[in-house]
């Protein structure tokens, strides 16, 4: 079977442009979703790593407490 003809049915370029409207309107709400879900992930990292710094300094200054009350033993 001749590979260019196998797969010619792929490239279809319609004669009428408008045929590229909706198209074009399904590709803009596409990247906009896109944007919208790319900034709301970057926010929830932002805020989950805001708690994980906090958890890190709380158990850090409870390891250093721990320290300290064994030297004074």
């Amino acid at each position: 079977m001749n590979f260019i003809a196998m797969y010619s049915g792929f490239l279809y370029f319609p004669e009428d442009k408008s045929a590229y409207i909706p198209a074009i309107i399904e590709f803009l709400i596409m990247i906009i979703l896109c944007v919208f879900v790319f900034r709301l992930i970057k926010r929830i990292s932002k805020k989950q790593a805001i708690k994980a710094k906090e958890l890190e300094d709380r158990i850090m200054r409870e390891k250093q407490q721990n320290l300290e009350n064994r030297m004074q033993e």
